[in-house]
């Protein structure tokens, strides 16, 4: 059955992926931007410019209608943040303005509100434990997880004093055509051949290609038994660290410089330049559980991880 779904946060990459599964499935989307112009083709615009939704709920539009929201707009990590309370402004963003999103949902009379957190809502690190499962008691360490894990249960309260049915989605990291942060950093070192020390990086880490992550979102909206649901996504294959390194050597047909560092020395080099977090997120494993979206939804990724990584690597081939 098509559904008419309100989209935040249409203009990003995953937005954008969002957006077709969507229109292919034939449903109406309408994406609420801050400006017009940079949606997929077919997706309708509500024009809020106010940051972090500031104005959304007085300038609803008094015929739209919707039956479910898809919620991606985020505070994501900031390099170089110079907020003088960083916690404070992911909490404005990602806590206060999604509800005040939730709000607006309830005035188009949207049943369902289906939101994208992250398995930093948990943690940093499934480091000698099983992959990461809906059951783990969260232990966020930085401002971005904790404002997740906190909008995450504010969105609960609402839903339940509203009636607003809630599903609450923990991608881990998303790559894809037009990926942008750290995974594209990775990929120009890679292609232009700069030797990288993680020949002996054996951590595995669970990721999600875009495509993968839009296709669960879409069963989360639709699906009756997601209803009230928490789910783990990712592609069900975790590469170490090395091997998500050489795949992308080979399928950029670049070099494979990757040196063979022992994990202690490059703790110790962390420490010393005080980059002991971002060392700590290459060495140490974050795999994530997603069998309980298996279970509940039926979902399983159409995409491999080989895949999703050849269709990055070709975009950044031809657009590099």
């Amino acid at each position: 059955m098509t559904q008419r779904i309100l989209l935040t946060g249409a203009t990003g990459f995953v937005g954008h992926a969002v957006s077709r599964r969507l229109l292919d499935r034939g449903d109406q989307v309408t994406a609420l931007v801050r400006q017009r112009g940079a949606v997929v083709s077919g997706v309708a615009e509500w024009l809020a410019p106010a940051n972090d939704f500031a104005d959304v709920e007085q300038h609803c539009p008094p015929d739209l209608a919707c039956d479910v929201v898809i919620h991606l707009a985020a505070r994501v990590h900031v390099m170089n943040d110079h907020s003088s309370d960083p916690l404070a402004a992911y909490r404005e963003t990602n806590v206060e303005g999604m509800l005040r999103v939730a709000g607006a949902a309830r005035r188009t009379g949207a049943r369902r509100f289906v939101f994208v957190s992250s398995i930093k809502a948990v943690g940093e690190s499934s480091e000698g434990r099983e992959p990461l499962s809906e059951l783990v008691p969260p232990q966020p360490e930085d401002p971005y997880g904790i404002s997740k894990l906190e909008a995450e249960r504010a969105l609960t309260a609402y839903g339940r004093r509203c009636g607003l049915e809630v599903v609450i989605v923990r991608p881990p990291l998303v790559y894809g055509p037009t990926v942008r942060a750290n995974f594209l950093q990775l990929m120009n070192a890679i292609a232009r051949g700069v030797p990288l020390p993680l020949g002996r990086i054996e951590a595995r880490r669970s990721m999600i290609f875009v495509n993968n992550l839009a296709d669960a979102l879409v069963h989360c909206a639709s699906e009756r038994r997601a209803a009230g649901g928490l789910f783990h996504v990712s592609d069900g294959h975790d590469l170490s660290v090395s091997e998500l390194a050489r795949m992308l050597a080979w399928q950029l047909q670049a070099p494979a410089r990757f040196p063979s560092v022992p994990p202690g020395l490059l703790r110790l080099a962390g420490r010393l330049t005080g980059r002991s977090a971002q060392v700590g997120r290459l060495l140490d494993e974050l795999r994530v559980d997603s069998s309980h979206i298996t279970d509940t939804l039926g979902w399983r990724p159409p995409y491999t991880v080989e895949q999703g990584l050849l269709e990055t690597a070709s975009w950044y081939r031809a657009t590099h």
